[in-house]
């Protein structure tokens, strides 16, 4: 095994330029959550690198968003390991001509060079140097949904994930790294609700009365959903975005807000959702009316039996490579580990590229991480016996 591990690094170590070529070469498909044609191009350019490894590919065609990929490499007949990651990207066609792939002492900038096109480029070239190192217990699995920056708000994505998930036995999720070499063992859930209030429109000035504030009625109920937040429970409720009115003269007819919640566990959802019915049935102006719907939401990524165990495979890894020992963590955001985790697989998530700022435009990448994360990765399949 050490023997294998050896190769599986010489691999790596020879083929760099090949990896950065191909980061570069994803990084210039646009491949916005909406861009179907995007999407599909990279989906195209990865199944055509593992068809080069003798994988069997799938592609999973979705209505409204660019298709998911599902690629299986191997030939035992042992329990699969996944590899997950995401094609799509948040950021704009034409973001490309402003922000090239580009390399600066020896951070990557360009849209999506940290989330997540370096983590597919990892993901890739694992399953390359296992197979150049004559890796054979387990078949490897490399699901890339194309829509996880919308939260699979236009696809069946997160339920085709834990279709594809069932039976395996571990699954690394390649999402952004951090910095501090923190991994990501449990993420909160998170949902997106809108609450839109229907008052009436009067003047201002001459028919002051006869008006019934929208906005009025949203002030008051900012403040209750604020008022939710539970620390002691770990969920929490922001209002990010606020929007009303016409015209400053006129009483406004009109107000809606945008709340953004975080939660831990899965139970939660449906007490979240009634919490809000609640407060939208609430009336402190009278004659308004308000609605409230769920937009978009990230099951949340639970610790469940295996994860503790999986995580000291990766911890037991980083010794034997004399590598600086990673963390546990538990953070906000949402990813697809999610459902891994749902279908009872052991998951470790955060396992890329390292950097930061991604989802701005400061968004930048380590380039030597990229070398490191695939090494890593391809020991820590053949340590997950």
């Amino acid at each position: 095994m050490k023997q294998m591990k050896e190769r599986a690094w010489q691999f790596i170590d020879a083929h760099q330029e090949d990896m950065l070529a191909i980061w570069q070469r994803l990084v210039q498909i646009e491949s916005g959550s909406m861009d179907r044609a995007g999407i599909d191009a990279v989906a195209q350019t990865i199944q055509q690198q593992m068809d080069s490894l003798g994988a069997v590919t799938r592609r999973i065609n979705m209505p409204h968003t660019g298709s998911m990929l599902v690629s299986s490499w191997g030939k035992s007949k042992a329990a699969p390991i996944l590899l997950l990651g995401h094609m799509d990207t948040v950021f704009p066609k034409g973001t490309i001509k402003e922000r090239p792939f580009t390399i600066q002492n020896g951070k990557a900038y360009g849209p999506g060079v940290l989330d997540m096109k370096g983590g597919i480029v990892i993901a890739l070239y694992a399953i390359k140097a296992l197979q150049a190192a004559g890796y054979s217990t387990r078949p490897i699995q490399l699901i890339l949904a194309g829509d996880e920056e919308l939260g699979h708000q236009h696809s069946s994505a997160a339920a085709c994930i834990q279709k594809e998930a069932k039976g395996a036995i571990a699954a690394f999720n390649c999402e952004t790294g951090f910095l501090d070499n923190g991994l990501v063992v449990q993420r909160k859930g998170s949902a997106v609700f809108e609450m839109c209030v229907q008052g009436i429109g009067a003047h201002a000035g001459n028919n002051p009365k006869g008006g019934r504030s929208a906005i009025l009625e949203m002030a008051h109920k900012v403040i209750d959903v604020q008022n939710l937040t539970d620390w002691s429970a770990g969920i929490t409720f922001n209002v990010g975005i606020i929007q009303g009115g016409t015209v400053v003269n006129a009483i406004p007819d009109r107000a809606s807000m945008q709340i953004d919640v975080r939660y831990l566990n899965p139970e939660d959802i449906g007490m979240i959702q009634q919490q809000l019915q609640q407060i939208a049935a609430k009336q402190y102006v009278p004659d308004t009316k308000t609605i409230v719907r769920q937009v978009v939401g990230f099951a949340p990524m639970k610790r469940i039996e295996g994860t503790d165990a999986l995580f000291d495979v990766v911890k037991r890894t980083y010794q034997e490579m004399n590598l600086p020992e990673p963390h546990a963590m538990l953070i906000g955001g949402g990813s697809d580990s999610a459902y891994t985790v749902l279908a009872g697989v052991p998951t470790i998530c955060a396992m890329g590229v390292k950097g930061e700022n991604n989802h701005t435009l400061r968004e930048y990448a380590d380039v030597s991480s990229l070398f490191e994360r695939a090494k890593v990765l391809a020991a820590c399949i053949m340590n997950r016996k």
